[in-house]
């Protein structure tokens, strides 16, 4: 059983940054993913096992970017000029394939996510 555990979150004021960590049991394609209340959890950013093929979405290209350090089996999302909107409960997702998919359901494996709060 792979176990992931965030890291990070917490409040900012708008403009502010913040960068979450989640470590993974295993080396495993990671994911951040985000759920505001009474919407779907939706992808943010991914990176495969290799260090390769990063993905953000559209909505926070430019603000935020993901990276990994293999040797500690750790991924983590650094997130700038945050906004209101980008308040959410991050989670982690993984699993054990090479490309990194946008849906949610494709992901094996979570943590107990994180919360991230922007004042405005």
């Amino acid at each position: 059983q792979v176990q992931l555990v965030e890291s990070g979150g917490g409040l900012v004021q708008s403009g502010g940054s913040l960068r979450l960590s989640c470590v993974a049991s295993e080396s495993y394609t990671m994911a951040w993913f985000r759920q505001a209340p009474g919407k779907e959890r939706e992808f943010v950013a991914g990176i495969n096992k290799y260090g390769r093929n990063a993905q953000v979405a559209v909505p926070v290209q430019g603000r935020f970017s993901i990276s990994r350090d293999n040797a500690k089996n750790t991924v983590y999302l650094q997130m700038n000029s945050l906004k209101p909107e980008d308040a959410a409960v991050y989670y982690c997702g993984a699993h054990g394939r090479i490309g990194v998919f946008t849906g949610a359901r494709l992901y094996d494996y979570w943590g107990q996510g994180t919360q991230v709060t922007v004042s405005s």
